[in-house]
């Protein structure tokens, strides 16, 4: 039996690997997976979509490289193995032509499926009876996911999996001696609501600084406010220099619209390695990681006063900003280590593949 692990695009494993123990970006989780079970990755490297692969994606609006993956590893698998992909967007195509496959079982991470485009892709696929097990690190999605499995008669497990970040990168730091003024930091793209923060941030006496880069205009202009005030940048952040805002910042302030999946939990959980204090919007796809009032504060949806109070009334409070980052890196060390989640992930995929 062989395991294998399906990423949504080439990636360099070995080079990140090889980064990470240099310093210069945090471990990628499913290359610590991959050596964890002895597991083959499938990438797309090298492959060249046909006209079926681009067909089939035109058919489903996905990318026709998701089909030429399942294409292929469709050839490769044998009986018995178990074969995991990290994304709903290339797991459908491999669960589709690959689930139950001469008794292969298909896992698939699934991260944002309770919408329409997903729903209709789960029952036109028969994704509940083709995937052995279904993972998500939101509670809602896993939730959906148990009751589709039971509304369909399927065999598929539906299993909730904390997220994960790398505490051996991400982890406390003295801030830059040459800081002028209080900083507030973001980081991300998806579903950030940057309006709510600007409103709350452009007359204080601070530089909100945003890690995030997108060439989508219809992401930015979602994301971010028409007239970005004065004391608001935003740009890319190499990972040396994301991991430095993270220890120069004050306070990290995770903002995001109403979601019922998990946006905004990778900032999260760097924010809190980091050790320092955070604000954070409280949404459903949130829920069981924004519930440690001793480690961040929370504020509601679109709360522009709320978000200000919460930070006005930290800047006001640096042994309690001290307090929150001591409890922060406390948390995401015993909670959300990086080797716990692929820990957890080896179990699941190890007991699908003895059922």
């Amino acid at each position: 039996m062989t395991y294998h692990i399906v990423l949504n695009r080439p990636t360099d494993l070995v080079g990140l690997a090889q980064g990470a123990r240099t310093g210069e970006n945090p471990r990628h989780s499913m290359a610590e997976l991959a050596e964890s079970l002895g597991a083959r990755v499938h990438d797309g490297s090298g492959l060249e979509p046909d006209a079926l692969d681009r067909i089939a994606a035109r058919a489903t609006r996905t990318r026709p490289l998701w089909w030429a993956i399942a294409r292929r590893l469709r050839r490769d698998i044998a009986p018995g193995d178990v074969v995991f992909c990290t994304g709903e967007d290339v797991g459908i195509p491999v669960a589709a032509l690959c689930g139950g496959r001469g008794g292969a079982r298909v896992a698939v991470m699934m991260h944002y499926v309770d919408r329409p485009k997903g729903r209709l892709a789960l029952r036109l696929f028969r994704l509940a009876q083709r995937a052995a097990l279904f993972t998500a690190v939101a509670h809602p999605q896993a939730r959906f996911l148990e009751g589709f499995v039971a509304h369909h008669g399927g065999r598929a497990r539906a299993q909730f999996v904390t997220d994960q970040t790398d505490t051996a990168f991400f982890r406390p730091g003295p801030a830059s001696p040459d800081k002028v003024r209080p900083i507030i930091a973001s980081v991300g793209l998806e579903q950030r609501d940057y309006a709510t923060l600007a409103a709350a941030t452009e007359t204080l006496d601070v530089d909100v600084k945003i890690s995030g880069f997108s060439a989508d205009t219809k992401v930015l202009a979602r994301a971010f406010p028409a007239t970005r005030p004065a004391n608001m940048s935003q740009r890319f952040y190499a990972w040396p220099e994301l991991l430095q805002l993270y220890r120069d910042a004050d306070i990290i302030v995770v903002s995001v619209f109403p979601s019922d999946h998990a946006a905004g939990v990778q900032a999260l959980m760097e924010a809190l390695a980091c050790g320092r204090p955070v604000v954070v919007t409280a949404t459903a796809g949130l829920e069981g990681y924004v519930n440690q009032p001793d480690a961040m504060r929370t504020v509601p949806p679109g709360d522009p006063v709320a978000m200000r109070a919460a930070i006005t009334d930290l800047l006001a409070k640096p042994d309690e900003r001290s307090r929150l980052g001591e409890r922060a890196a406390a948390l995401a060390r015993e909670r959300y280590r990086l080797e716990r989640y692929v820990e957890d992930l080896a179990a699941a995929l190890r007991a699908i593949g003895i059922t």
